[in-house]
């Protein structure tokens, strides 16, 4: 008797095995289907293709799943995904040796009573030597940073950096804050009576909190948490230090027992990364102990960092003071069908056009040449001489000047092809 050729499989790279009969009907193997079945030569489905399921849970993840339930007893965080971050922030400051940078968490809120102090009261009591900094001196700073650093926490930040003269005065602070945020940058200062130079480590894990955005370089550098008043409904435990504090510190001490004997391994290890240059710098520490803890936080870590870049880029583009020229002038020209060039006088028309735009008024009397001029001169865009449909010639700028900034600084607002369309 012939037996029948069995059927292929879906994967070619699996190996073919021999019919298995089924004992007591001749001429059925197993996986075939039967007659009765009222299907001949049926071939089974080919499975659905799977997505990788998620590690499996360790310590580290049960770990990360409790401190993240006591800090939303506390506190109501923007979204899960904030809430994630800041989670992961917390356990990366047990591990600070490992980093190369050390990111700033910036807790950022449009007024008062948006809990920003609230959630520095429960870092200070879960992260790894916090050191509160109010009335300290960069001095002192520099002088309790080791190569065991503490965790800064800076509260009521926009009473340092809020106006251009408190920002002045309090330089050193912000490049204190700068300059810490990558290991091996470092601060010169004379001590002593004879005034000898030393030099003094800036590399430590900062948090900071303020009413409206920190300056640009430290935003930069930062996680950033854009905190909201609670409305009505939403609750969350009062904070009491006698009741609350010894659990908190029970779950502080858990969490450096867990992280300390990776160390090593978290120091050699260099994730995939949803997100590219400084970010990836930022987030690098916040997913490898993602990665560290397995379970869910790999893939919720990735999620946490690429939608909450992808929102601080857009808000970037909407301040004035950074990309929003850029990308207003880039939805000009394609309002403008991709043309060559336009004028000076035209292009300041268009931008003031837009009832959302702040160009209108912008200054004393709205945007100006020399305000767009500045504003474009650090973007490496300058006016010239442009032609005219009539023939003329006038200030103005070519398009072929914006292609590189637009595709650095703005890449979402429309794509940016080469030659114009026509």
């Amino acid at each position: 008797m012939e037996h029948p050729e069995p059927q292929p499989y879906s994967n070619p790279d699996k190996p073919v095995w021999p019919p298995v009969p089924v004992p007591g009907k001749p001429g059925e193997y197993i996986g075939q289907a039967s007659a009765a079945d009222g299907v001949e030569g049926a071939v089974a489905d080919e499975p659905a293709e799977e997505t990788e399921p998620d590690p499996e849970p360790t310590a580290g993840s049960s770990l990360l799943d409790e401190l993240r339930r006591q800090i939303a007893k506390f506190v109501i965080l923007p979204s899960e995904q904030a809430l994630d971050a800041v989670t992961l922030w917390v356990a990366a400051t047990h591990l600070q040796p490992a980093w190369q940078h050390a990111p700033r968490l910036a807790v950022v809120g449009p007024a008062k009573r948006c809990g920003k102090s609230r959630l520095l009261d429960v870092l200070t009591e879960t992260v790894h030597e916090p050191m509160l900094t109010i009335n300290t001196t960069p001095a002192a700073v520099f002088r309790s940073i080791t190569e065991e650093p503490p965790t800064l926490l800076v509260d009521e930040a926009d009473t340092i950096f809020g106006t251009p003269k408190q920002a002045e005065k309090n330089e050193e602070m912000r490049g204190l804050l700068n300059a810490g945020h990558q290991r091996n940058r470092y601060v010169t200062r004379v001590v002593g009576n004879d005034h000898t130079p030393h030099r003094f480590a800036t590399f430590a894990m900062a948090a900071i909190a303020g009413i409206g955005d920190l300056p640009d370089t430290i935003m930069d550098r930062s996680v950033v948490i854009r905190m909201r008043r609670r409305a009505e409904g939403e609750t969350v435990r009062p904070f009491r230090s006698r009741r609350d504090i010894p659990s908190l510190h029970d779950l502080r001490n858990r969490i450096a027992t867990w992280a300390r004997p990776l160390l090593d391994e978290a120091a050699d290890l260099e994730p995939t990364m949803p997100v590219e240059d400084r970010a990836a710098d930022t987030w690098e520490p916040l997913v490898i102990v993602a990665d560290l803890a397995a379970g869910t936080w790999p893939s919720r870590a990735r999620t946490a960092c690429e939608q909450m870049v992808a929102a601080e880029t857009a808000a970037e583009e909407d301040h004035p003071s950074g990309a929003r020229i850029l990308a207003d002038i880039r939805r000009v020209f394609v309002a403008q069908r991709e043309v060559d060039s336009l004028s000076t006088e035209e292009l300041i028309h268009h931008l003031r056009q837009d009832p959302e735009s702040p160009w209108a008024e912008w200054g004393r009397s709205g945007l100006s040449p020399r305000d767009l001029g500045s504003m474009l001169r650090q973007f490496g865009v300058k006016p010239g001489n442009v032609r005219m449909v009539d023939g003329t010639q006038r200030k103005g700028y070519m398009r072929n000047k914006f292609l590189d900034p637009w595709r650095r600084y703005c890449p979402a607002v429309h794509p940016v092809d080469a030659a114009p369309q026509g």
